[in-house]
């Protein structure tokens, strides 16, 4: 299957809708498929995963990093968020880690990672 049938798929099975994804395009000529943070909670809940979080504070670099682990019955990964004054743009660097976490492990558990597809919290750069 083709990337954009394969991506058509991915989004149709977990009830995306236009709003909830968009094209970032970049100055250098890049662009990416990017899933907003209501699309990542709808495949979240469409697919039953459950998560866990674990914070770690590292002040010598005032960096918040949050371990996801997402998992079902018969699948697992485990990645990371992270959030600092020097990457995030609000105070709230605690639930910036964690909407980061999970919106990498959402996608890295549907098979969208894969395809190159973002989620809107992972970065500033991003945002619509």
């Amino acid at each position: 299957m083709e990337k954009r049938e394969l991506l058509k798929k991915i989004f149709t099975d977990n009830g995306l809708e236009k709003e909830d994804v968009f094209k970032k395009e970049f100055k250098d000529g890049k662009s990416f498929v990017i899933i907003t943070r209501t699309g990542i909670e709808k495949i979240q809940a469409i697919q039953k995963y459950k998560v866990t979080f674990e914070l770690s504070f590292f002040p010598e670099v005032s960096t918040f990093v949050c371990k996801a682990q997402c998992y079902t019955d018969n699948k697992f990964i485990e990645t990371y968020g992270e959030a600092s004054p020097q990457n995030c743009t609000t105070s709230y660097l605690v639930a910036m880690a964690e909407k980061r976490a999970l919106s990498r492990a959402v996608l890295k558990m549907v098979g969208l990672y894969e395809l190159g597809v973002f989620g809107e919290d992972e970065s500033e750069e991003f945002k619509k």
